[in-house]
């Protein structure tokens, strides 16, 4: 029995509402723990935490927590607003060690010298999976509760000692608080229009299936890689460019360069392109809906190396974007009647980043001046005087080289990328090392950096350990000189948009607007909200975005709205 006569305020409690599964949207709540410096207090009903004279006392301590998003998505789900967060381990230990993305208490305890027993150890895994006794459930609550209140001022110093506190109180914990609000609104999903679009999608695969048929001269099943395989290079005598253990390789890598050979590899891309769309993303969607007729995807604030978010149940960050794919957006609506959802992303940010990080002159010009970047390292690499010379796929290939440039690519990767011999490559690449040699001169400092501190850092002081930057391996070095080379520019990126996020929820509340942010989507954010507010968005959001960060040049941020996602676009 917990009284706040019992247990006098601020103090700083180790707390975790536990679950069993990964997806805390779902997943049963089987207790939790409050762990002060004299005593902890079990419990195996979640319920126990709405008691009035509980959530009194519980709302004037300071909380420790392992997965801050985590406790606050399951503590909404109970009715509950969690107080502020005082300090997260699992945060803390990501980035001190990015390389290591177990969610696991038990191993991020090891990897800091405590032992702690493994959740799988306790519960099992997979279909074993369960809730053990209580005498074994509440010692591994309070060995939880003694590891977050013995690791917490390490990982302090830890973080203080290697410049990366401010990071994690100003960034990472607010963001966490960010994405747990938007986890819990959820997007709507339009079930009827997704269904229609399944109907569609199935009756396409039936032509798709009846023509490779017709051109194959046979029945065969489409999903074997085997069967397929025996048709093209056996029946149809197509050149083979792979082979497995298996057989035959029938990648859509190999696919692509069969292009042109047969009428019935078009239509096999095709048929498989279709197809993913009705299972990944028409069923799965539908089965990702809750009861609330939303879908709550999970962002991974812990996963990349690089900072950047990931997202699950649903993948919402993997949504296409192009082509016939795109047409799913049409599904994603807002959750009341006269509202909008509106869409705002930064163009082309990692290579801002990269000018305003390599000081390179001619990049931020280009910049400056609103030039198309691409068409106009189009214009050097083709020799070309003006940017009405530029191709579209002129401009294509100088698009894929600036990119390619920024995560390192060598003459060998362009070359494959874009269908050009690797001496043409090599000579994009010498050609745009000439018009930006301060991005060249980057590249250099990057690998002597990590060289020598064994590590590179983004703007916001995220750091990523290059441990295989000395290998004697040369692919392992290499890899090594490519991250050291990327993780500036798309870590400094990705820390822009995690800033921009936080300063805008904190907008939205002081605008008192009854817009909410729903996704991050790489570098677009998704909001809804009533039409009459989709003016002041289109004001406020780009400039909220424009001003996260201070850079040599401007950043550019590109808005819209409309009735569904494919329209906001």
């Amino acid at each position: 029995r917990l009284t706040s006569r019992r247990c006098p305020p601020s103090l700083q409690v180790s707390f975790e509402l536990e679950m069993l599964d990964d997806n805390y949207h779902v997943s049963p709540l089987i207790g939790f723990f409050l762990g002060t410096a004299d005593v902890t207090y079990v419990s195996a009903d979640a319920e126990l935490l709405t008691n009035p004279t509980l959530q009194t006392w519980l709302a004037q301590q300071t909380l420790v927590v392992f997965d801050a998003k985590r406790n606050q998505v399951a503590a909404h789900r109970l009715g509950l607003e969690l107080p502020p967060i005082d300090f997260d381990v699992l945060l803390a230990s990501y980035l001190l060690n990015p390389d290591q993305n177990s969610n696991d208490f038990g191993q991020i305890a090891q990897d800091h010298d405590y032992q702690l027993a493994f959740d799988a150890d306790v519960y099992g895994k997979g279909a074993k999976r369960a809730v053990p006794e209580q005498p074994a459930l509440f010692a591994h609550f309070a060995a939880k509760a003694q590891a977050l209140a013995t690791l917490t001022p390490h990982l302090i110093a830890d973080l203080k000692d290697q410049n990366q506190f401010d990071l994690f109180t100003d960034m990472e914990l607010p963001l966490a608080q960010v994405l747990a609000r938007m986890e819990m609104q959820g997007i709507t999903l339009d079930q009827a229009r997704l269904r229609d679009m399944g109907k569609q999608f199935s009756q396409t695969i039936k032509v798709l299936e009846e023509k490779i048929y017709g051109e194959a001269g046979v029945k065969f099943n489409l999903n074997s890689p085997k069967q397929l395989g025996e048709i093209l290079f056996e029946k149809l005598n197509l050149p083979v460019i792979k082979k497995t253990k298996t057989g035959y390789s029938t990648s859509v890598e190999v696919l692509d360069q069969l292009r042109g050979g047969h009428p019935i590899v078009q239509d096999i891309l095709d048929y498989r392109a279709v197809a993913k769309l009705n299972s990944t993303y028409v069923t799965g969607l539908l089965k990702a809906v809750l009861p609330d007729g939303k879908i709550h995807t999970r962002y991974l604030q812990t996963l990349t190396q690089t900072g950047r978010l990931s997202s699950v149940d649903p993948n919402m960050q993997n949504i296409p974007a192009r082509d016939e794919g795109k047409q799913i957006r049409r599904a994603f609506v807002p959750s009341q009647p006269g509202w909008q959802i509106f869409s705002s992303d930064y163009s082309q940010i990692e290579l801002r980043v990269l000018a305003h990080i390599s000081g390179d002159e001619n990049m931020q010009e280009a910049f400056r001046e609103d030039r198309d970047i691409h068409a106009n390292t189009a214009m050097k690499i083709f020799n070309l005087d003006s940017p009405d010379q530029v191709t579209p796929d002129m401009r294509r290939q100088a698009k894929a080289t600036n990119f390619g440039i920024v995560y390192g690519i060598s003459d060998f990767g362009l070359a494959k990328n874009i269908g050009i011999s690797r001496k043409q490559a090599k000579a994009f690449i010498d050609s745009y090392f000439e018009q930006y040699p301060k991005v060249h001169d980057y590249m250099d400092k990057m690998v002597q950096v990590a060289r020598d501190q064994g590590y590179v850092e983004t703007l916001f002081h995220r750091r990523r350990y290059l441990n295989q930057i000395h290998s004697r391996n040369f692919n392992l070095r290499q890899f090594a000189e490519r991250t050291a080379m990327n993780t500036p520019i798309q870590g400094s990126a990705a820390d822009i948009i995690k800033v921009a996020m936080i300063n805008m929820q904190q907008m939205l509340e002081a605008e008192h607007l009854q817009s909410r942010m729903l996704l991050q989507v790489h570098d677009e954010l998704i909001f809804e909200g009533p039409e009459a507010e989709m003016a002041t968005l289109a004001k406020l959001v780009p400039k909220v975005m424009d001003s996260a960060v201070k850079l040599a040049i401007p950043l550019k941020v590109e808005s819209s709205y409309g009735p569904d996602w494919f329209q906001a676009k």
